[in-house]
């Protein structure tokens, strides 16, 4: 038993570095959303992001189509990290959770 007891123990720290690696790959990753809203027949960009409870839209203008891909990447490697990081917070709470079994204690 002890051997299983060292390979979950293992897993169990390789989970939680994988976790603080995709939070903080999570925080390096720009800020908010990019909308395009028409007005009078002219597009205009704006950045939403959630400042505390609040929505808040910040004007950026006319950008670049490469300032606009820059943010669909963003958005779309955001939603990769957090579904991985839903993963590995599921896996570290079974690992957790056979740890602390009675029969792996036990032995």
């Amino acid at each position: 038993m002890k051997v299983i007891k060292g390979v979950l123990e293992e897993e169990l720290e390789n989970s939680l570095r994988q976790e603080a690696a995709f939070r903080k790959a999570l925080e390096a990753l720009p800020q908010g959303a990019l909308v395009k809203k028409k007005i009078k027949g002219h597009s205009y960009f704006y950045l939403m992001r959630r400042e505390k409870e609040r929505i808040r839209f910040h004007y950026l203008g006319k950008i670049s189509p490469e300032e606009i891909k820059k943010h669909e990447d963003a958005k779309k490697m955001r939603k990769k990290y957090r579904e991985q990081l839903s993963l590995v917070k599921k896996q570290i709470s079974f690992l957790r959770k056979a740890l602390d079994a009675k029969e792996i204690r036990s032995a």
